[in-house]
């Protein structure tokens, strides 16, 4: 089964052995961070450093022409006279000088830098509070913006396919620094009730199907009530939520996987079958497959891992590659010991293809398992 493993720019830059290291592996490709959000990553193996911060940016050159002066725009946008090439293209360009096919790994909807630059166009709740870490796929800004951000990264010579991370609803559920919001939503019910927004796209979107927004947010502050424990919305409440929410989920997601669509270039997208899914791999309805080549799955659980695989294989569209994502990573919780028997196990249940999440987190027994999955070829 044909493998890649996930990495970032700077798990390469500055470290002469990385490419040879990671072509070691015997792994297909690598999956590397092009647009990516804020992140405090360790580096076990580079020479200079052994943790890096970075906020919420692009890694490869924007060019600026193709970006408004206002609005949602890349972080970190330069002219691209005063840098000829970023990060991302540097990596790709050693990884590839060893034989690895590179997939431009983009994060659009999860941006901690944008959503609270522009608050108009992130996630509000039907409290009112801003997600500042959320950019909403209502937003006609952030439609414009991700379809220019695929677009650009699709683009990229240095890149031969593109995954598109968080494309879709991104909700409550943030890791951030010292989060103290346990218990503000327990439950997966109560989650999704906290992540519904209500900015002002949204509410003209409940309009527009023949709902009262004011309404509708007054359901859903009822319904979480005081602290968990009711999380009930009243059936009419429902059904608009759920049907306007899969709705603008479709529509983003086809707008960007279209304007991702290259010559030559597949084009994979982050998901869970499961429509009221948000976050990383956001829900989807099968027909936001349009134009796909394949779906990425989180298989970070092999307790959950085979009837996921099973359950997107029945609902997407025939010939739509699965991936499975294993973390391959103990320190992350994983299990690296049982990795070959996991890989199995999501090849039987129907997946074709593996992510291995993430070589350059990964210390030295985290990527002799990578190694074995790829010499076993699952």
């Amino acid at each position: 089964m044909r493998a890649w493993a996930n990495l970032y720019p700077w798990d390469v830059i500055g470290d002469p052995a990385a490419a040879d290291r990671i072509a070691g592996l015997g792994l297909t490709g690598v999956t590397l961070a092009a647009a990516y959000h804020s992140v405090r990553a360790v580096t076990p193996f580079h020479p200079e450093h052994r943790i890096v911060t970075r906020d919420a940016a692009v890694y490869y050159r924007a060019d600026p022409a193709r970006w408004p002066a206002t609005g949602v725009r890349p972080a970190r946008l330069r002219p691209a006279v005063a840098r000829p090439s970023g990060s991302f293209e540097r990596a790709a360009a050693a990884l590839r000088s060893r034989g690895l096919r590179v997939t431009a790994w983009a994060v659009v909807t999860h941006n901690d830098r944008l959503a609270a630059a522009v608050p108009s166009a992130a996630v509000r709740n039907a409290f009112g509070d801003g997600y500042p870490w959320a950019l909403c796929p209502a937003s006609p800004a952030v439609r414009e913006y991700a379809a220019a951000l695929a677009g650009e990264i699709a683009a990229l010579p240095e890149a031969d396919a593109i995954e598109l991370e968080a494309c879709g609803w991104y909700g409550v559920e943030h890791l951030s620094a010292h989060d103290k919001t346990a218990g503000a939503a327990v439950g997966a019910p109560a989650q999704w009730l906290l992540s519904v927004c209500f900015c002002a796209a949204c509410r003209g979107e409940y309009a527009a199907a023949g709902a009262d927004p004011a309404w509708l947010a007054a359901c859903v502050r009822t319904a979480v009530g005081p602290g968990p424990g009711q999380v009930q919305l009243p059936g009419a409440a429902a059904r608009v939520l759920v049907g306007v929410r899969a709705a603008v989920a479709t529509r983003f997601q086809r707008e960007v996987i279209a304007a991702a669509r290259a010559p030559g270039k597949p084009v994979y997208l982050h998901a869970h079958p499961d429509p009221r899914a948000m976050g990383a791999n956001p829900g989807y309805e099968p027909a936001a497959l349009a134009g796909a080549t394949g779906i990425v799955l989180s298989c970070w659980d092999p307790r959950a891992a085979p009837g996921l695989v099973s359950r997107a294989g029945e609902t997407a569209q025939p010939g739509t590659v699965i991936a499975a994502s294993l973390l391959a990573v103990a320190g992350l919780g994983g299990d690296p010991a049982t990795l070959p028997a996991q890989a199995a196990v999501v090849r039987a249940a129907g997946a074709t293809e593996l992510r291995l999440y993430h070589a350059g987190l990964a210390a030295a027994p985290d990527l002799a398992a990578i190694g074995d999955v790829c010499s076993a070829g699952a």
